[in-house]
């Protein structure tokens, strides 16, 4: 019951245009930072870790517009999971680097997509999956109905969801064998044995080394995804670039140092209310000899 009426709100909300929910989203987000001092003080730190040393960079300014992009990055998925497909897809109004992908599938190894909490990524997995098969990764939510909800809107064209665990994982090495694409977040925090601290804008992070696992086992090509969000809900930019990985040092932290370049692009629409810098349960808190040097 639950699930109806939650698929019935959203699909109402879903009506109005993207440039109304962004609105929304933008009151949302200065509401949400402005009521949760617990929010508030997270942005603050990670962003001031990121932009530390970087007098080019305005704090502020870079804040300010992060608290409402966040907002807009929590309205805007109603639209892309609610909308129609061909309409979702359609918002994207400029690709960079899609050779780089054609080129990746024609060695025949398949690709891996790492997308960072960064735009709206939601975007950028159904726009490559009416190109191609493509099984992403994905933490459920906690409240069984949004999962229901989220897995409709995302489980379209050739897309298909994989959930963190060992069946999700075996889903992965899967589809790479069928010389497939598939799609992670390289700055989710992975769980307890799941990874190792690798420096993220010079912070020990808790990073996966799944990445690692899957390009070696598999010889797939890597490819890094960025979205970003266009003023005034005219929709989306996407770019492809390609990660070549320098033989004998840490792939986690090689992913964190193109993750760092992507987000100081467009710092303000990075998701830096995340806790990226969280120590999971059971794992000991990062020493100088645990971060991975580059």
């Amino acid at each position: 019951m639950i699930q109806f009426l939650v698929g019935k709100l959203f699909n109402l909300a879903a009506r109005l245009p993207l440039k109304v929910l962004h609105r929304l989203g933008s009151m949302l987000g200065k509401l949400t930072y402005t009521l949760s001092d617990k929010y508030a003080e997270r942005m603050r730190d990670n962003l001031s870790k990121a932009l530390k040393g970087r007098p080019e960079v305005d704090f502020r300014r870079v804040l300010n517009a992060s608290i409402v992009e966040t907002g807009k990055g929590a309205m805007e998925l109603l639209w892309i999971w609610c909308r129609p497909l061909t309409e979702v897809t359609a918002s994207v109004k400029a690709c960079h680097g899609w050779e780089h992908i054609e080129t990746a599938r024609a060695r025949g190894k398949g690709v891996i997509f790492l997308t960072p909490h960064m735009g709206c990524f939601d975007v950028s997995a159904l726009y490559v999956a009416e190109h191609m098969p493509l099984t992403v990764l994905y933490r459920p939510p906690k409240l069984i109905w949004l999962e229901q909800v989220m897995r409709s809107g995302r489980e379209r064209a050739q897309l298909r969801l994989a959930r963190t665990d060992v069946s999700g994982v075996r889903q992965l090495y899967k589809a790479l064998r069928r010389a497939e694409a598939i799609g992670l977040l390289p700055d989710q925090v992975p769980g307890n044995g799941e990874g190792e601290w690798a420096d993220f804008f010079g912070q020990p992070a808790y990073t996966m080394t799944l990445i690692g696992r899957l390009v070696k086992s598999s010889g797939a090509s890597v490819v890094m995804t960025s979205v970003e969000r266009l003023p005034d809900g005219s929709g989306y930019v996407l770019r492809f670039t390609p990660l070549v990985f320098v033989p004998d040092l840490p792939i986690s932290r090689q992913v964190n140092a193109a993750l760092e370049e992507l987000v100081l692009i467009n710092p303000a629409q990075y998701l830096w209310s995340y806790n990226r810098y969280k120590i999971p349960a059971n794992i000991k808190p990062a020493t100088k000899q645990d971060v991975n040097p580059i």
